[in-house]
Formats: structure tokens, sequence, C-alpha cells
């Protein structure tokens, strides 16, 4: 049950979220990994609302259903290209700020696949994951039930 519509109290601070979420739609990485790098960070979060939304999307864009089913163990396989690889270790690493401190290694490896502007615009894609995770799970936002089809 949600404790509150934190839509409906501080749209202002609401809107300017959703500026920063236009403008990682619109930024310098692919559609295809900000669905991947939505889900992981969603999962890592344990966002039940925001899984949910980003599978679909993904799905919706194209994505397999197996990719998405192994996202949480994707350094165990070779389903994933070297930039999703490196995308997605930022992600994690971004995402467990307070633990891991982002290591040099790991910024090595992004720098290795993707410009500067790129780091950026992955780094904000995935604060803005993270802010929209800590939304949703402080106010207890409910996944709709999907259809049947």
């Amino acid at each position: 049950m949600s404790r509150l519509n934190y839509a409906a109290v501080a749209p202002e601070g609401i809107k300017a979220l959703y500026n920063l979420s236009t403008y990682a739609v619109k930024s310098t990485i692919d559609a295809s990994l900000k669905h991947l790098i939505d889900l992981r960070v969603s999962q890592i979060n344990g966002c039940a609302y925001c899984m949910n939304m980003h599978s679909e999307e993904a799905r919706s864009a194209g994505e397999t259903q197996q990719r998405l089913d192994i996202l949480p163990g994707w350094h165990e396989t070779s389903f994933f290209t070297d930039r999703e690889r490196a995308a997605l270790a930022w992600a994690e690493s971004v995402t467990l700020v307070s633990e891991t401190h982002v290591p040099d290694d790991v910024f090595a490896a992004v720098k290795e696949h993707f410009s500067e502007r790129e780091i950026v615009d992955l780094t904000l894609i995935i604060a803005t994951i993270n802010a929209w995770n800590r939304l949703a799970i402080t106010f207890r936002s409910e996944p709709e039930v999907r259809k049947a089809g």
C-alpha cells in the first residue's frame, strides 16, 4: 500500500527529476543499454515497481527474455558485449558507491568502451534511476499487475 503520492505532494521536485530522466533518454547512451542499466540498478536496490516497469520497457524495445532473466548474473555469462559489461560494472559500482567507492579498475574498464561524455551520461542515468528507486521504495509504489497474454 502506497504511503503517499509523492508526485502530488512535491510536483516541482518530481518535474525536475522527470526532466533529468528526459535528458537521460536523449543522452549519448543507446536505449537498449539504458534499459539494462535501469533494470540492473533497480534489481540491486530491490525496487519492485521499477523492475516491473523497466523489464517491460526492455522487452517492448526488443530485449530478449533470456538476457533479462540472467541480468543479475551478467558477469558469469557471455550474453553481454564487452561494452555492456563495462557499463553494468560501472552501474553496480556507482549504485553501491558507499561500499565500492568506484574503484580505478572499474573506471578504466568503462573508459575503454565509452567517451568522457558517455561516461558522464551513463553516470547521470545511474543517478537518476537510483533517485526514482529511492522514491518508489520509500513511498511503497506498487507495480501494476500485468494482464495475461
